[in-house]
Parts: C-alpha cells; structure tokens; sequence
C-alpha cells in the first residue's frame, strides 16, 4: 500500500494545485454567501474527485490480466497514454501562461460567485472536478494506479481516502481557516488569489512534465518485463 501511496503524492499535489477550485473558493470566501458558498464548492470538489478515481480504480481492477500480481496490461498502457496527455497539456499550460504585466483572462462564471449558495456552489465543485483536462488526466491517473495496485478493499479505501485528503487541502484549508478567524483571512485570501492568477499555469505546467515522464517511464518499463 505504501508504494502505491507513493505514486499516487505527485498526482495529488497535481491536483490540489488545480487553479480553479482555489480562486473560486477564495472568491465565495469574500462573498456575503461565504459560508454556505465555500463548503458547498468543498463539499462537491471532493465527492467528483472521489466518483471519478473510484470508478477508474474498480474498472481497472478488473482487467482480466490484474489478478497475477502484476500491473495489468490494461493499467501499463493507460499509464503511456496519461503521461504522454500530461506532457501535451504541459505544453499548453506553459503557453497560456500569462506574460509579465499581463491580467489572466478568468472564467465569466467567477463575476457571479458572489450570489452562490451551496447548492450552486456544490454543482460548480462537481463540474470543475473533472471539466478541467488536465484536472481529469491527473484524477484518471490516479484510478489506474490504485486499480493496478490489487490492494484489499481496505487498503483501497485508504489511498483513495489519504489522496482525496491531499487533493482536496489547498481548498479546504482556506474553508477552515475562514471559519475560524474570518476577520484576518481577507487580505491573505486576496494575495494568494492574486499569486495564483500570475503563476498557477507556470506551476501546473512544470508538474504535469514531471508527472508525465514519470507515468511513460512506468508504463514502459511495465510493458517492457
């Protein structure tokens, strides 16, 4: 289990990194919704992050060759396909990064956050659990290492739980945080917001390269034996 938690780290830091759900949950933190907003995108970002990896994990657990102790064929080549995807949309994120002294364009969904309760803020965490490429590719990743791994139904509900646990921290720190001293949260909210727009697609970029030519190395070498 600890070598399948190992693989499954980066992929979640991948995750948790993931622009989107941090400026939208910053944003619903500076709303008059804020409370009901915030746990509401919580509550969703972790049940879509949790439905996708637990339907890969099972289907891939089933490919008829996972039952010998060894990484399926099924799980060797998703993992080729993955990491060569990681490394396509590593190139785009390094391109659509913004230059110096350029605003990022956001998405026209976040000028309405301010009028988000949880209902809408739990679909919008469902929807950006997976409408984001390479959120999705990092989430599908995930299900084929934990399905690859034939761990007990135990050991499966730990690593998904430790990765959903990660994967989820960067939006809900700032919930907690806010719930607990609200008052000294703004500014630090607003500076983190502001980094993340400068610098979140350079960072994403850089960890889906190395992701990348970590999962078409294992892939390879589990073809290859």
């Amino acid at each position: 289990m600890g070598d399948v938690i190992g693989e499954l780290l980066p992929l979640a830091v991948g995750v948790a990194i993931s622009p989107l759900p941090i400026i939208a949950v910053i944003l619903m933190l500076l709303s008059r919704n804020a409370a009901k907003a915030s746990t509401g995108l919580l509550t969703g970002w972790g049940v879509g992050i949790v439905g996708v990896v637990v339907v890969v994990a099972l289907l891939v657990g089933q490919a008829p060759d996972s039952s010998a102790g060894e990484p399926s064929t099924v799980s060797s080549v998703l993992k080729l396909v993955f990491g060569l995807l990681m490394l396509v949309l590593a190139v785009r994120q390094w391109r659509q990064r913004p230059q110096p002294g350029e605003t990022p364009e956001m998405p026209k969904w976040m000028s309405s956050v301010d009028s988000f309760g949880f209902g809408k803020a739990l679909g919008l965490g469902l929807v950006v659990s997976a409408a984001n490429p390479a959120n999705l590719v990092l989430l599908l990743s995930a299900g084929t290492t934990i399905g690859a791994g034939h761990l007990s139904a135990g050991g499966d509900v730990v690593t998904v739980l430790v990765f959903t646990l990660i994967a989820t921290s960067t939006v809900t720190f700032p919930v907690i945080g806010y719930l607990a001293a609200r008052d000294r949260m703004a500014q630090p909210l607003e500076s983190l917001r502001g980094w993340l727009e400068q610098n979140s697609a350079t960072l994403m970029a850089v960890l889906l390269l190395v992701i990348g030519v970590v999962l078409l190395g294992e892939g390879i070498g589990e073809l290859s034996t």
